[in-house]
């Protein structure tokens, strides 16, 4: 008696199977986030590589499609965001996660959040040339809102003191960092606006990391910054720092200090500018004085030397010059006009319509002749090109191999063209196309 009679017994491929059909079907796509480890690029493009964390670990694969939208290094050891369905490699039994989409946790979320915003303001206009007011070149008073125990205020000061120090400076202090500090500089900004104490603002900080910069990143703050109708300098972090009030301020410097250098000129050099301004103007005005004594000079000389009766003398002998150039020009034209008349008439005398209607019928007659030979060449030319190629074509037809006793073999299931015995393992249904028809068989 058979033990299986009357008993569904699995195999274990089915079982692989079904149970890859429950968790995908039974496990919508879901996000994730842990450490990378041994991770693998083979040469098929495709990632593989292990997701833990304290307690746990599962496989993962990242097909080449989809691992190429990737702008970053993935490696082992980091912290990662996974968008992932959970499936099973049906071969060796494994669970694993498929990943579609792979970025950076931590500092790489508030990256995510920054470049959102950015592409969200710039698409509003916000960081549009049009909209930023350029700062006065000298001003009245200078407001700097920034931390009043930070290195960057000590910075600003001295850059100030040393380029220019007879301009006046109002220090709005707000802090520069924690959640309350985007506020805060908010609130400053309104109030150095509203008060108009200043000609222009100075937004600073010192360097740090993206989560240190983070005020500087609120959207609210942008929109106030937008909203200022003093025009405002950004100097945050150092140079390689880039904040979206950064890209909503009117000037954009590198630095604290680089700000402070933007907001005044630098007095030494408008001294020596000044003075060199005033040589220049002493020199030019000397000039134009002696050139307009040089220009009087020659027009009383011009005054002398053109008398009325010396121009009427010489326009009188113009006119004479005048009149002999149009009598020697009028003759020159009629005589190359009748020699133009002549040459004509004997050029329509040989063109006669007669002799040219003769020439042409003349070589159509010769044209007809050597048509018909050629026609013919080019027609058992082609034809000879054609039954070359219809004998090549067909010595070359898989119908024609499959006449001398040949089959080609494909999988039932996809189709697959059969090239190696370990393509249809047994119990495999196969199809072998034949010269007649075609034949489906199982490996045993």
């Amino acid at each position: 008696m058979d033990p299986r009679a009357g008993r569904d017994v699995y195999t274990v491929a089915r079982l692989n199977r079904e149970v890859r059909g429950l968790l995908e079907a039974g496990l919508p796509s879901l996000w994730i986030e842990g450490e990378l480890s041994n991770f693998s690029r083979p040469a098929s493009g495709h990632w593989y590589f292990t997701l833990k964390d304290e307690a746990a670990q599962v496989r993962c694969v990242m097909f080449r499609q989809r691992n190429q939208a990737i702008r970053f290094a993935a490696q082992d050891g980091m912290q990662a965001l996974l968008r992932a369905r959970v499936g099973l490699y049906e071969p060796r039994g494994d669970f694993q996660l498929i990943v579609d989409h792979l970025e950076e946790a931590g500092e790489g979320a508030l990256r995510r959040r920054f470049e959102a915003l950015k592409l969200a303001l710039a698409a509003e206009g916000l960081f549009d040339a049009a909209r930023k007011r350029p700062p006065p070149r000298l001003p009245r008073r200078i407001g700097v809102v920034t931390s009043p125990s930070g290195a960057a205020l000590r910075d600003v000061l001295q850059v100030l003191r040393r380029r220019f120090p007879a301009i006046p400076v109002l220090v709005y202090p707000v802090p520069v960092q924690g959640p309350t500090a985007a506020r805060e500089i908010e609130e400053a900004l309104a109030l150095a606006d509203r008060r108009g104490e200043v000609d222009v603002l100075l937004l600073v900080r010192g360097g740090g990391s993206l989560e240190d910069l983070w005020a500087f990143n609120d959207e609210s703050l942008a929109r106030a910054i937008d909203r200022l109708t003093l025009p405002l300098i950004s100097g945050i972090g150092h140079e390689v720092d880039f904040t979206i009030a950064d890209f909503v301020a009117d000037v954009r410097a590198p630095t604290p200090s680089a700000a402070a250098e933007l907001a005044v000129p630098d007095a030494a050099a408008m001294l020596a500018e000044l003075a060199a301004t005033a040589r220049r103007l002493g020199f030019a005005a000397g000039r134009a004085q002696q050139l307009r004594r040089e220009r009087l000079a020659r027009t009383w000389r011009r005054l002398w030397v053109q008398h009325p009766s010396q121009a009427l003398a010489q326009r009188a002998q113009r006119i004479d010059e005048l009149q002999g150039r149009l009598t020697v020009a009028m003759r020159r034209g009629l005589g190359m006009r009748l020699q133009r008349l002549a040459t004509a008439r004997a050029e329509f005398a040989g063109a006669s319509p007669a002799t040219r209607v003769a020439t042409l019928l003349q070589r159509a007659g010769h044209a007809g002749l050597r048509l018909l030979p050629a026609a013919r060449n080019r027609l058992a030319m082609h034809r000879g090109r054609l039954e070359t190629a219809a004998r090549a074509l067909n010595a070359i037809s898989p119908l024609a191999t499959l006449a001398r006793g040949y089959a080609i073999v494909t999988l039932a299931a996809d189709g697959a063209i059969v090239h190696d015995p370990g393509q249809a393992p047994p119990g495999a249904e196969i199809d072998a196309r034949l010269s007649r028809g075609r034949l489906r068989a199982r490996v045993i």
